[in-house]
């Protein structure tokens, strides 16, 4: 029996409920559901529905309610059409006809929206937990590198020469920022919805920010509308998580590239690449190839719920219940990509002299070659004619570039050392650059950053 059939004059037809129905996927709220019903329960006793004899009784029940779920001896019944319906069913058989008293003064529409937020905020701080161990080990890797340094790259032609750990992390600075945006999300999701009702609150007693500081949130719900409509915080926890899916798409990207025979960079450890059915002498990068094809799946999750939102009139509309599959995908998806990334990049291993023989590159130093003619009083455009116009005639006539530059009148012998292997990057020496110097204090700010993120992630679990 549903929860609403007292309306009715007949039963729902069966293909209304199979279509209608959520159970299938949003039993993974269950221990949210049981928590917010605790803390319900207390707010009625404080409002004076229940007595506290009564409380007792509820609360007990819920909890084993939410025993038997996390143990999976929890028995479905063909009339629980949600998870909170069959939570609510089951405490009527444990507690009786003073069962029914666990829904007053709420709607499914707060019921669901607090079970959401509570669940949501669990997952996205297990998330920041899991990208916080990410970077842990691009700085280790980085940390080990020392002074290696392989070619960088624009338009993914060789440019200039940097420094292993100044590209592993390029990366991990990008993983603060979706710490950064997870963290925001996080605060701004604190917002308890439960008392709202089904959209213009109770004539009962309730206080609802008691119940809000009982469950953890900074506060409680402004408008009880917006409290019941709300899924900002699931489609901001959907750009979170699909920004997250494009950065560790390129990293994937990269793996492919770099341990292809081609470059010979990267190195796979076996435990993280796969063969091939037919093909005996293949290693596949395959955690790398997923963790790239699965930022698409994760951008249409984003695309889809946003368009789900857009036309939705106040307050609660049953279109919501499609805020839940994306959001636990994306919440599976993400966590898996970003354990096996960690661990495939905590395994690779380097080809140091392949990375270092091709960012030994003559040409890779023309804008070092620039810089020291300006250095020289000559202007930037003048420099960069002529050092442009000598590597056009070195390749145009395969003469070394050494060569040309030793008999040019703007240069002589002297500059020669710059082409020396290493000798560019070892003089860059701008904040937050490639050079050895630069990077090891960059490595250092980006050790403290996480602690301070981590610090961060503790707050909000507080």
């Amino acid at each position: 029996m549903t929860l609403w059939s007292s309306r009715m004059s007949s039963p729902p037809a069966e293909d209304m409920m199979t279509f209608t129905a959520s159970l299938a996927f949003d039993r993974r709220l269950a221990a949210s559901d049981v928590e917010a019903s605790i803390a319900h329960v207390h707010g009625l006793e404080r409002a004076g529905v229940l007595e506290e004899k009564e409380t007792v009784v509820l609360v007990e029940a819920l909890k084993r309610t939410g025993d038997e779920l996390a143990a999976g001896v929890f028995e479905f019944e063909p009339g629980d059409e949600d998870i909170h319906t069959a939570i609510e069913r089951r405490v009527r058989e444990l507690a009786g006809d003073l069962g029914a008293k666990l829904h007053s003064g709420r709607s499914r529409n707060d019921q669901v929206a607090v079970a959401l937020r509570l669940f949501t905020r669990q997952e996205l701080a297990r998330i920041t937990e899991l990208v916080l161990a990410l970077q842990g080990t691009l700085a280790e890797r980085a940390a080990e590198s020392g002074q290696t340094y392989m070619p960088g790259y624009t338009h993914f032609q060789r440019a200039q020469p940097v420094l292993l750990a100044h590209h592993l992390l390029a990366h991990g600075w990008a993983l603060a920022r979706d710490v950064d945006r997870l963290l925001a999300t996080l605060r701004r999701l604190s917002v308890s919805p439960l008392g709202a009702g089904a959209l213009a609150g109770s004539t009962l007693p309730l206080q609802p920010d008691l119940v809000a500081d009982e469950l953890g949130f900074v506060a409680c719900f402004e408008n009880s509308l917006d409290a019941v409509g709300d899924r900002d915080f699931v489609a901001e926890a959907l750009f979170d998580i699909a920004l997250i899916g494009v950065h560790l798409s390129r990293i994937g990207e990269e793996v492919v590239v770099f341990s292809s025979e081609e470059f010979g960079f990267f190195r796979l450890d076996d435990a993280w690449a796969t063969g091939s059915s037919m093909l005996p002498q293949k290693k596949n990068p395959d955690v790398a190839e997923l963790a790239r094809g699965k930022a698409g799946r994760l951008i249409g999750h984003l695309t889809g719920f946003l368009t789900t939102l857009k036309g939705l009139p106040l307050a609660y509309n049953r279109d919501l219940q499609e805020d839940k599959e994306p959001l636990f995908d994306s919440v599976d998806q993400v966590s898996l990509a970003l354990v096996a990334l960690d661990g495939l990049l905590a395994t690779v291993s380097f080809d140091v002299e392949r990375m270092q023989a091709a960012a030994d590159s003559p040409a890779l130093v023309a804008i070092d070659l620039v810089e020291w003619l300006v250095a020289r009083a000559m202007p930037f455009r003048d420099a960069h004619a002529t050092v442009g116009a000598i590597v056009r005639e070195s390749v145009e006539r395969h003469v070394p570039l050494a060569e040309l530059l030793a008999v040019h009148p703007s240069f002589g012998e002297d500059v020669l050392a710059l082409l020396e292997p290493g000798t560019a990057l070892s003089r860059r020496r701008t904040p937050g650059g490639a050079g050895p110097e630069a990077v090891s204090q960059q490595l250092e700010r980006f050790r403290a950053r996480m602690a301070q993120d981590a610090e961060r992630l503790g707050a909000e679990r507080r």
